[in-house]
């Protein structure tokens, strides 16, 4: 049987305070220029409350996987002012895609990832575990016997 596969959501923002990152876990987000959002754009062009994501099941059953809805507005219906471009659209919600860009207004947009990983193996390390060693590092050159002459000039320049 293939291991399962874990999706794990990302949301890269892009505003006036630069470019920062959420690893989506929650089944609602809010998003907005409100201190109170889950997810504060920063921009005199954004509404307070300008969009809020939702976690869903997948439809088709599959495990426990889930996807993103992202809807203009609040929760209670009201709509952002601007509303939201969705990969060049204009839409009130959208089902949330790997590489999905939504712009919120002038210079402030989101991009969406999708990573699908593997879980981390529990399973011990291989017994035959391969150290690769660069021929440079074999052997001590104090040990050696030889001594090289530009080495001594070298310690005697050194300042300390």
């Amino acid at each position: 049987m293939p291991p399962e596969l874990h999706p794990h959501h990302r949301l890269i923002i892009e505003d006036d305070k630069g470019r920062r990152e959420f690893t989506l876990n929650n089944p609602v987000y809010s998003i907005g220029r409100d201190p109170k959002c889950d997810i504060r754009l920063v921009s005199q062009f954004v509404s307070r409350r300008h969009a809020t994501l939702v976690q869903l099941p997948h439809e088709d059953g599959i495990g426990t996987t889930h996807y993103y809805r992202i809807v203009d507005g609040n929760l209670k219906g009201k709509p952002s002012a601007n509303g939201l471009l969705i990969n060049g659209r204009k839409l009130q919600a959208h089902n949330l895609q790997d590489e999905d860009e939504v712009v919120f207004g002038p210079q402030v947009r989101a991009i969406y990832y999708l990573f699908n990983q593997d879980p981390i193996s529990t399973i011990p390390p291989d017994e035959f575990d391969i150290t690769l060693i660069s021929p440079n590092m074999v052997g001590d050159p104090e040990d050696s016997g030889e001594e090289d002459e530009d080495e001594d000039d070298l310690d005697d320049s050194v300042v300390y």
